[in-house]
């Protein structure tokens, strides 16, 4: 498994300024379906569709995630779309759905998710190590730091979409 150490902001607004002075350089934009399949407090499985919005070209992915905060371990692999087609039909939910830009910034990767089905945009920022996570100091545009809270998870807020019919199927 491979660690993915994150740190996570709420971000205020979408940040236009920051890429009309080109401070942002935005690489990429790619429309995201994931759905999830088990979870627990420390452990999840889901799968995605990735769409690139330049190129239309599409993949899928199934991951699986342990742990919780700044630091998790992470092992993702490709799979078909038939295997994400009947594993998706088979559980019945609605899946997540947001775009993600990919971009540069001060000499960072930086992921910008914006959700479709509530209002929510996050900053994500990646780091090789904890140390490095850790005294890494945002910019105010940034926004909050949500990095540990759980509110703001992808698969907390995906169970608030399913509703009663997550509860159903546990």
């Amino acid at each position: 498994m491979s660690l993915e150490i994150e740190r996570k902001f709420l971000l205020p607004r979408y940040p236009a300024a920051q890429i009309e002075a080109g401070e942002l350089i935005l690489q990429s934009e790619q429309r995201i379906e994931q759905t999830y399949l088990a979870m627990d407090e420390n452990e999840e499985l889901r799968v995605r569709r990735l769409t690139d919005l330049a190129t239309g070209q599409v993949s899928h992915t199934h991951t699986f995630k342990s742990g919780n905060g700044l630091v998790r371990e992470e092992v993702e692999y490709s799979i078909s779309g038939s295997i994400y087609e009947q594993v998706t039909q088979a559980f019945g939910f609605m899946p997540l759905t947001k775009n993600r830009i990919t971009a540069s910034w001060n000499g960072r990767t930086v992921e910008i998710d914006t959700y479709d089905q509530i209002q929510l945009s996050v900053l994500e920022v990646e780091f090789p190590s904890l140390e490095e996570a850790n005294s890494f100091q945002a910019p105010e545009w940034f926004g909050e730091d949500i990095s540990s809270q759980k509110q703001y998870s992808n698969k907390t807020v995906w169970k608030q979409l399913q509703g009663e019919k997550w509860q159903e199927k546990q």
